[in-house]
């Protein structure tokens, strides 16, 4: 399901978030915080893996990275900055203790090669619209919004909590983020999406 490069980007992704989750905790939940990102970014990558299959398509998982850095094209780094990588850290820094930052994880989409051969009308070119990665990124979304829930009523707060707010930095559409790709795809259903997950944000904070 997943390449050697796309296993390394998991588990530093599940390494980084869980030590910035777990950093300034008295409990040192760290061990819990491994378990429970495990199960988060597992089924949010199967969803997309899933949806992308279901689309004659695959996707790679790759560290969110950035190369501008202003507004100008001439303001660009000759090599990309691992932003999904040191932005956690640094903002639980920055706000001792107060932020998690999420959304680490972006991925790159390509239609198979037998996308070419359908007859029956449902592809009329080989290229991924922006419809189609929307509906993708949408689905890993909706994973985790679905396993919070079911987190939530199986008597698994903290879980819930981490699956609502990871699925709450994804849906930001800046970037290459999830949201982003959700937002050029369908503005509808981003908006769907983002009043779910703010709703059960600030759930998590004044009912949980």
């Amino acid at each position: 399901m997943m390449n050697k490069k796309e296993i390394i980007v998991f588990v530093l992704t599940l390494l980084v978030l869980s030590f910035t989750i777990s950093m300034f905790d008295i409990r040192n939940l760290f061990l819990t915080s491994l378990i429970y990102i495990s199960i988060i970014l597992f089924t949010n990558v199967l969803a997309k893996k899933a949806t992308a299959h279901f689309l004659d398509s695959e996707i790679e998982i790759k560290t969110w990275e950035i190369r501008r850095f202003g507004f100008k094209k001439h303001l660009t780094s000759k090599r990309p900055f691992a932003i999904g990588v040191f932005l956690p850290i640094i903002l639980k820094l920055i706000t001792a203790g107060f932020l998690n930052w999420m959304a680490t994880m972006v991925f790159d989409v390509k239609a198979k090669v037998y996308r070419a051969a359908k007859r029956h009308g449902l592809y009329a070119f080989t290229e991924m619209s922006e419809a189609q990665i929307g509906a993708i990124a949408a689905s890993g979304i909706i994973m985790s919004i679905l396993i919070s829930v079911l987190g939530y009523f199986a008597g698994f707060q903290d879980f819930a909590k981490l699956s609502i707010w990871f699925a709450f930095f994804n849906i930001i559409p800046i970037s290459n983020l999830d949201g982003n790709k959700i937002f050029f795809g369908s503005v509808l259903l981003w908006t769907i999406l983002a009043t779910i997950i703010l709703i059960g944000a600030l759930a998590t904070i004044f009912i949980v």
